[in-house]
């Protein structure tokens, strides 16, 4: 997860929780965006449209989130380019560590990046994920398990968190 500074383009591609904007830079992806997303930032900043949205990387992401949204994938295999400060991509890595179908608390998170104190810094870095679903975000539930913010919405969450538990068999 490097930062990118390539001219930056963007595919919208369906999906059972709505449109997903989709922002590369070059051959890396550096967003992946919900309508009416906390954090979402302005259509400017997302580049032109992509001349060709069948072509990389585009094309990777759309089919592994096919696949994921299908139950046919657990995890994504994808170029990312994340912009963030040091300690955000430190919770961003340690969010893809979080095994598909479960989910850990703010303070387990924190515990995880050997900054326990953190869990409040850890949750907005959390919100500032660029790149959610493929940076599994919707993971990350309150100390008592309940479901909290959630950039792309509760209901988002809920769906999220469901279809994972109902592929890998945990309903």
């Amino acid at each position: 997860m490097k930062s990118s500074t390539s001219p930056r383009s963007h595919a919208v591609v369906d999906s059972p929780v709505g449109p997903l904007t989709l922002v590369a830079a070059g051959e890396a992806l550096v967003g992946l965006y919900m309508t009416e997303q906390r954090h979402r930032p302005a259509p400017e900043e997302f580049g032109e449209p992509a001349g060709d949205p069948h072509e990389e990387p585009f094309a990777g992401a759309a089919s592994q989130l096919r696949e994921y949204f299908g139950g046919q994938r657990t995890e994504f295999d994808l170029r990312l380019a994340l912009t963030g400060t040091a300690f955000q991509r430190r919770v961003w890595a340690a969010l893809q560590d979080i095994p598909y179908g479960q989910t850990i608390s703010y303070g387990q998170l924190a515990d995880r990046i050997g900054q326990p104190s953190a869990s409040r810094a850890v949750g907005l870095a959390n919100g500032k994920n660029p790149v959610g679903i493929i940076v599994p975000c919707h993971r990350v539930v309150g100390a008592d398990g309940g479901l909290t913010g959630y950039g792309g919405g509760i209901e988002r969450k809920r769906y999220l968190l469901a279809h994972e538990q109902r592929v890998s068999g945990q309903t």
